[in-house]
């Protein structure tokens, strides 16, 4: 078990598989710059298996979420998902991905084991996606869309965040065009994991700001508490059901007292939290011969030791140095 000192048990495993992404969204990366991770650098395909079957046999991980940066840059991808669905247990695998591509391979992804993804969208407007993302595939995305509904990857969630002055006025459009796709969609505040520094906690789009934007064409009912469990994103019935949308307030309301994840960065590295300062080093443990029993030993020391929160709520915050794009969300 990955236990810590406040009684939380991580039974949720995040495993970013690289560092590049091929979009350059503005609260995200900077447009040009990045000094990606050296190949060498990287977990191979074995060392991304080893590790989830390390954590599903010996450590009581029942979920994984394969992330990036852009997981579908991975040339690997399916064949990953395809070994970690073998292992026994089998856990529950995800994907968070941009779905630029995902429309050539959901079906493969399926097939090979995947059970649900993730795709970030932010806006219905091809003008305000490209100045977004800095790049111009907003139609790619929603064809990656619906080739995971169909394939089967469901429930097909998306992610939207709003920014001040591009896209905050799309909240209900962004939920009518969702129910009717039948997708969940969640909002996400905006967090401060730009590698230019540019978040300020006071011009960001609060939960509040998007319910109270909801509810002037929806009518939202609170899912009973007990139907959240650890999950981050507070959920909503949207008029009565059954469809809901979700927010994940991680600034304004956080939900560090749950928290079950663990996470691997793209370069082997645990993280215990996705704004932690420190690292442990599994890659090292791994290139030099160390026994499955002694890296798991390694894994549940580093957890023992995650705070109680992830200072978010602290106005003096600042973000993390390390690169975002290597550690996943």
């Amino acid at each position: 078990m990955l236990v810590d000192t406040y009684g939380r048990t991580a039974t949720d495993l995040r495993v970013s598989l690289t560092d590049r992404c091929n979009l350059r969204c503005t609260y995200c990366m900077p447009e040009e710059g990045l000094q990606w991770l050296a190949k060498p650098d990287l977990l191979t395909d074995d060392e991304i298996v080893r590790l989830v079957r390390i954590a599903v046999t010996l450590l009581g991980i029942t979920e994984v979420r394969f992330t990036g940066g852009e997981p579908l840059l991975r040339p690997g991808l399916v064949g990953i998902v395809e070994r970690c669905a073998d292992l026994d247990p089998r856990p529950q695998l995800s994907l968070t991905t941009n779905g630029i591509g995902l429309g050539r391979v959901a079906a493969a992804l399926k097939d090979a084991g995947l059970d649900r993804v993730n795709v970030s969208l932010d806006t219905l407007r091809p003008d305000v996606f490209k100045t977004l993302t800095r790049r111009d595939r907003h139609r790619d995305v929603l064809t990656g869309l619906h080739a995971a509904h169909t394939a089967g990857l469901t429930p097909v969630k998306v992610n939207a965040v709003l920014m001040p002055g591009l896209n905050d006025d799309e909240a209900p459009d962004l939920l009518a065009w969702a129910l009717a796709h039948d997708y969940e969609l969640r909002f996400i505040e905006q967090m401060p994991l730009d590698a230019q520094h540019g978040w300020q906690r006071d011009g960001m789009i609060t939960a509040g700001d998007v319910l109270a934007s909801l509810r002037t064409r929806f009518d939202l009912a609170p899912e009973p508490d007990e139907e959240r469990g650890s999950a981050p994103a507070e959920r909503w019935i949207v008029d009565g059901g059954p469809h809901r949308v979700g927010v994940i307030a991680s600034v304004t309301r956080p939900f560090c007292a749950a928290c079950d994840r663990t996470r691997l960065t793209a370069d082997g590295q645990v993280r215990t939290c996705l704004f932690a300062r420190e690292e442990t080093d599994l890659r090292e443990a791994l290139r030099s011969g160390e026994p499955d029993g002694e890296i798991a030993r390694i894994w549940r020391l580093a957890m023992w030791g995650k705070k109680a929160g992830s200072g978010l709520d602290d106005p003096a915050f600042l973000q993390p140095d390390r690169p975002m794009s290597a550690i996943g969300g």
